[in-house]
C-alpha cells in the first residue's frame, strides 16, 4: 500500500525581516518520512490563511507569491506520481531532490555528460569525428543552460528525470530558444544518448523519453535545377577563397561525395580501369561503405588544377565547412540564387540532377553515394518537371494506339 503524500506550506515567523515579510516554507510528508525545504518566498504575515497555506487578497505581492506556491505544490505532486511508477515506495526526501534537482551523488546529468563527450573527445580521430564530438558539445551547452539558468539549478540526479522533464525541456527548446524542429530534435536525441547510457549502466531503471515524440519537420532536400547549377558554373568569385570554394562545390555535383569525404581524399584513392576512366573508390567516412563513382570531364579538369598543392597525398585542401557555406551564399547572390546554399546541397544535386534525371538507376546512384538502404536515397533524388515531362511523353508514345476507350454517350 503507498504512503500518502501531504504538503503542507508555512510561514517562518521568527525570521520576520524589517519589510515584516516572512520567509515560505515547504514540508512534505510522505507515510513517516518528512522533508522541509524553502521556496524562496517571502510573504506578508498579516495576510496569511494559515489554513490554506495562501496569502490572502489581490495584491500583486498575493497574487505573485500565491502562484508561484500552486506551481511548487504541482510539481510536487506531478514527481510524486513518475516516482511511483518507477518505485514501489517514495521516501520525502528523495520527492524533495526529484522536484528541486538537489545533486547529493556523482550520478548526476551533467556531470555523467561531461564525462561522456570527455571520453568521445579522445577518440576523436579513432571512431568519432569532430562532427559528431561538436553535436555533443552543443547539446551539452543547451542542457546546461536549461538547467541552469532556466531551473536555476547547478545539477540535477538522474533519479529526478521524469517524462515531465523531457516535455519541459523541449518546450525550453522550441519556445524559449526558439530553435527549430530539427535543431531541437538533434538535442534531444544526443540528450537521449546520454539517458540509454545511464540506463545501460544501471543508474536509471527507465527511460524517461518513454512515451515521448518530438515533432517531426516536414524533410526538404535542396537540390539546384540545371539553370541554377549553370548560373553557379558561370559566375566570377573576386575573392580567392570563394574560388577555391566553388571548385569543390562544382567538385560534389559531379561526384556526388560529402564534404567529410572530400576533405579526406587522396590520390590512393583514385584509380583507372582498364578502358582508361578513373574512378574514386573508398569507404565513407560516416558509415564505412564502399562508394565508387566516375570521374567526369568537370571532375578531372578540378583534380588537375590543385595537382601538386599538397605533400601529404591528399587532393584538396578543404576549408571549415562555415567559410564553405559563407562563400557558396555570397555566390549564390551574385548569381541570382534566392535559396540557401550549404555544401550538402550538392550531394543533393548529384543524386537529383546530374544522375537519376539522366536515367541512371536509382540502385546506381545508391551505391555511388555510398548508402547503407536504397530509402535513404529516395529521400535524397528530386526528378525535375523535365525529366517527368520527357517520361511521360515516351510512355505515351509506347501505349499509343495499345488501348482504346469506348464512350457510353
Amino acid at each position: 500500500m503507498k504512503s500518502k503524500l501531504k504538503v503542507l506550506v508555512y510561514l517562518k515567523k521568527n525570521q520576520t525581516k524589517k519589510d515584516e515579510l516572512c520567509p515560505v516554507m515547504g514540508r512534505i510528508q510522505v507515510g513517516k518520512t518528512i522533508s522541509q525545504f524553502s521556496l524562496k518566498l517571502k510573504a506578508d504575515a498579516k495576510l496569511w490563511d494559515t489554513k490554506a497555506g495562501r496569502m490572502i487578497g489581490k495584491s500583486s505581492l498575493a497574487q505573485k507569491t500565491n502562484r508561484e506556491i500552486n506551481r511548487v505544490n504541482l510539481i510536487i505532486h506531478a514527481r510524486y506520481k513518475e516516482l511511483l511508477a518507477v518505485n514501489s515506495t517514495v521516501d520525502a526526501h528523495e520527492l524533495k531532490n526529484a522536484t528541486q534537482g538537489i545533486a547529493s551523488s556523482q550520478d548526476t546529468v551533467l556531470e555523467y555528460f561531461r564525462q561522456m563527450k570527455e571520453t568521445i573527445a579522445q577518440r576523436v580521430g579513432v571512431d568519432y569525428s569532430e562532427a559528431a564530438l561538436g553535436q555533443y558539445l552543443w547539446s551539452f551547452n543547451a542542457l546546461e543552460n536549461f538547467i541552469q539558468k532556466k531551473l536555476k539549478l547547478s545539477d540535477i540526479p538522474f533519479k529526478s528525470l521524469t517524462y515531465s522533464f523531457v516535455e519541459e525541456y523541449y518546450q525550453y527548446l522550441r519556445v524559449d530558444r526558439k530553435l527549430s524542429i530539427g535543431t531541437s530534435g538533434i538535442y534531444l536525441i544526443y540528450f537521449r544518448k546520454v539517458v540509454i547510457s545511464a540506463v545501460n549502466q544501471g543508474i536509471l531503471f527507465r527511460d524517461p523519453f518513454h512515451g515521448f515524440e518530438a515533432e517531426r519537420a516536414e524533410v526538404v532536400h535542396k537540390s539546384l535545377t540545371k539553370e541554377e547549377l549553370d548560373k553557379f558554373i558561370s559566375v566570377e568569385p573576386s575573392v580567392k577563397q570563394q574560388k577555391r570554394t566553388k571548385d569543390l562545390f562544382l567538385f560534389a555535383c559531379f561526384t556526388g561525395i560529402s564534404y567529410i569525404d572530400m576533405k579526406n581524399l587522396k590520390y590512393d584513392d583514385i584509380q583507372t580501369a582498364e578502358d582508361g576512366s578513373q574512378w574514386i573508390i573508398s569507404k565513407r567516412q560516416k558509415t564505412k561503405v564502399k562508394y565508387r563513382v566516375r570521374l567526369l570531364d568537370i571532375p578531372l579538369s578540378i583534380i588537375e588544377k590543385y595537382r601538386g598543392q599538397r605533400t601529404d597525398g591528399k587532393v584538396f585542401t578543404v576549408p571549415q565547412k562555415m567559410t564553405v557555406h559563407s562563400g557558396l551564399n555570397a555566390m549564390a547572390k551574385k548569381c541570382g540564387i534566392t535559396k540557401k546554399i550549404g555544401i550538402h546541397v550538392s550531394r543533393h544535386t548529384f543524386a537529383s540532377l546530374i544522375t537519376l534525371s539522366e536515367g541512371v538507376p536509382i540502385e546506381t546512384v545508391s551505391q555511388m553515394l555510398g548508402h547503407e538502404h536504397i530509402t535513404t536515397t529516395q529521400r535524397y533524388a528530386e526528378l525535375s518537371l523535365d525529366k517527368i515531362s520527357e517520361d511521360m511523353k515516351s510512355l505515351s508514345n509506347r501505349i499509343a494506339n495499345k488501348f482504346t476507350f469506348i464512350s457510353n454517350f
